[in-house]
């Protein structure tokens, strides 16, 4: 039983010390897709850049794609956890805050203001350079969005 033990923990440290990052330091990656929100169907796009093997920062922009009522330029910074939790490159799991400013252009009541969030998200890596991507918000953001990833 200690030798199995053992065996379990040797190989938890061996695969915690050679997990990789999702992204390197100074990689980038572009993120773009569809949300759900309460104010219509949102597309956005963004870039993150790898400042750490562990960290990203990035821009978002946001849009309504139900009449163009809004738009939400973002700033946003996440923690990933792959070297954390040992889980492989082909995988990300990542949680984070964001702000940003709304500027409404809808009738009726002008809903423009401060943005502020965070979200937790996931995305797996079907290939060195694309990846599937689903992430949840809260705040005064908006709340699910699906899309794609491209490193480069």
């Amino acid at each position: 039983m200690k030798k199995f033990l053992l065996l379990i923990l040797v190989a938890g440290i061996f695969s915690t010390a050679f997990s990789q990052a999702p992204l390197n330091k100074g990689q980038k990656q572009l993120n773009m897709g569809l949300g759900m929100s309460g104010n219509g169907l949102p597309a956005y796009i963004g870039m993150e850049w790898a400042v750490h093997p562990d960290v990203t920062l990035g821009g978002e922009l946001a849009f309504n794609m139900d009449g163009f009522d809004y738009v939400i330029p973002r700033f946003m910074a996440n923690y990933h956890f792959n070297t954390l939790i040992g889980i492989p490159p082909e995988f990300d799991f990542y949680a984070g805050a964001n702000v940003g400013f709304l500027i409404w252009f809808g009738d009726g009541e002008d809903i423009s203001g401060l943005n502020l969030g965070f979200q937790v998200g996931g995305r797996w890596y079907w290939s060195e350079k694309w990846g599937l991507n689903l992430e949840f918000a809260g705040g005064t953001g908006w709340g699910t969005k699906l899309g794609v990833s491209m490193k480069f």
